[in-house]
């Protein structure tokens, strides 16, 4: 009933025409988590949150490979590295709803309530988000950021501990949004912090309306956008986990734009006439995580043999059907500080079989693997990856069994390490190789849950810390390199594949562009008539 009441209003929407503006809705995956983008680490929520509604002080322009300015029109950085003063842009507006209607434009207490809230316990705030803040405890941006002022009403101050070659790309991921303190003064004021999770307020080129778990999110264009309102109103993102209904629904007009498709659905869509298909390489890689707290998984003979055993090329023509490539370690191989000459781990059993062996495991054990039930674009098809897996593994006597777990609600027990091989992906936000590091292999990581290796180890934590303090380029690719080193020695992941971001969309739909981060940005979107 849900889903035809869905259809049938979508319907309505184009055949009304919204008194001449032009509707774009947007086929999605999954639901997200909540739109207090802070509490959570999955591009889905980045997606539905911080990409529509919400802005940063600085954002990451992919094409150009640079920071550039966005609510911050200007900044300076000392000679030490230790001050970075922005000058806000003056006229932003925060959206008006039914539920907040602001007195004010933009200004610095909005950005110390968006940053003191994640860094400082005894802030009224804190305790607002159940699960933490997970980038900003990952990043330890607790201890690197020593204070946030306001000198005017219209300049930031941060003051860093020690020098982060990292942190102005860092202030342009999702989770660096910036939010209203009028609104949340008002939330507090009332008891009711928990709408900021369910009511979001921010200056984004879109307003928050309706959010229907499994079913939809919609939007409307923010007529007072800084930037200008966009084309397209309202926006609805249709959330169909299934990648072949997506296609099918793009195929009929019920909807324009169709995210993570598999490969199959893209060779189908480049030979429909109303289709067209956006690519770019993606700054991502899909990659099973290996818990080493959980044993036998702690054992890096074991680990290794789980490597050995896994036959990538199968799985890469199968699952992927040769639109990715093969994953030798955490980072894409376009990234500055790629390791190029890392022997990998070629498919040998016999090897494995010693090894497991050697770890007192000749007779095997059990495990489980954790997987999504609706396929993406870091796993098109996860129930024939599992099986793969599990029919590699069985081969050196691990008896494995799949557990199929809905998406929230992995992310939600993985980041607490219930999981033992875990099938995940990871996208950069700002084209920095750090940015793979400490958020999937830091000590903090283990402890803001987004480590899933749950590896927790002084020389690679003191490599990735390293890598961070000094911006000498050169030195920081030596010092990822010896970590790239480090994290396949001790086979923390079975690396997968590095996609390509594809995106289908009706051929009407003018001016989007893929992101190789996995962002979305609607704000310069047009469907043409």
């Amino acid at each position: 009933m849900r889903a035809a009441t869905l259809c049938f209003a979508l319907s309505s929407l184009f055949a009304a025409g919204l008194a001449q503006a032009t509707p774009l809705v947007v086929c999605t995956e999954a639901s997200p988590e909540g739109f207090d983008v802070v509490q959570y680490n999955s591009l889905t929520t980045t997606n539905a949150a911080a990409d529509v509604l919400m802005n940063r002080l600085v954002e990451f322009d992919a094409a150009q490979g640079k920071v550039i300015p966005s609510l911050a029109e200007q900044w300076k950085v000392s000679a030490d590295g230790l001050t970075y003063d922005f000058t806000l842009r003056k006229g932003v507006k925060f959206h008006s709803t039914a539920y907040f209607k602001p007195t004010r434009e933009l200004q610095a207490d909005d950005v110390l309530f968006s940053f003191q809230r994640m860094l400082y316990p005894a802030h009224a705030w804190y305790k607002s988000a159940p699960g933490g803040y997970p980038h900003a405890q990952s990043l330890q941006l607790p201890s690197l950021i020593k204070s946030v002022e306001a000198p005017t009403p219209d300049t930031v101050r941060f003051t860093l501990d020690h020098p982060d070659a990292t942190f102005l790309a860092t202030l342009s991921m999702g989770f660096a949004s910036i939010y209203s303190a009028e609104y949340a003064d008002k939330l507090l004021k009332a008891g009711a912090q928990d709408k900021l999770n369910s009511q979001p307020i921010g200056t984004g080129p879109f307003v928050f309306q309706r959010f229907q778990k499994d079913a939809l999110v919609r939007y409307r264009a923010n007529a007072d956008y800084f930037a200008g309102k966009p084309a397209v109103d309202p926006l609805i993102y249709s959330i169909t986990p299934d990648a072949t209904v997506r296609l099918q629904k793009l195929k009929r007009n019920e909807c324009q734009v169709a995210l993570s498709p598999k490969p199959l659905d893209i060779a189908e869509a480049k030979q429909d006439d109303a289709l067209q298909v956006a690519s770019t390489p993606a700054f991502m890689t899909a990659f099973v995580a290996i818990n080493s707290q959980r044993p036998p998984l702690n054992k890096p003979e074991v680990r290794q043999a789980i490597n050995l055993a896994f036959d990538k090329t199968s799985y890469l023509q199968a699952v992927f059907e040769n639109t990715g490539t093969a994953a030798n370690g955490p980072y894409p191989p376009t990234t500055w500080g790629y390791a190029k000459n890392l022997p990998g781990y070629p498919t040998d059993v016999e090897k494995a079989k010693a090894l497991m062996a050697k770890a007192g495991l000749a007779e095997g054990f059990s495990t489980t693997i954790w997987t999504r039930p609706s396929g993406s674009l870091l796993n098109p098809n996860p129930s024939l990856g599992a099986q793969m897996l599990q029919a590699d593994l069985k081969k050196i006597g691990i008896k494995a069994e799949i557990r199929v777990i809905e998406w929230g609600e992995l992310i939600r027990r993985a980041k607490t390490g219930e999981h033992d091989l875990l099938f995940m992906g990871w996208a950069g936000d700002n084209g920095d190789p750090d940015n793979f590091l400490t958020p999937q292999f830091s000590c903090a990581a283990v402890q803001s849950g987004t480590n899933f290796a749950r590896f927790c180890d002084p020389r690679l934590d003191q490599l990735i810390t390293a890598g961070r303090t000094t911006a000498d380029q050169s030195v920081r690719s030596r010092l990822y390199q010896q970590a790239q080193t480090l994290i396949q020695q001790q086979a923390l992941w079975l690396p997968l594949a590095h996609p390509t971001a594809s995106t289908l969309l009706r051929k009407r739909v003018e001016g989007y562009q893929v992101s190789p981060f996995g962002r979305l940005d609607f704000a310069g979107t047009s469907v043409a008539r």
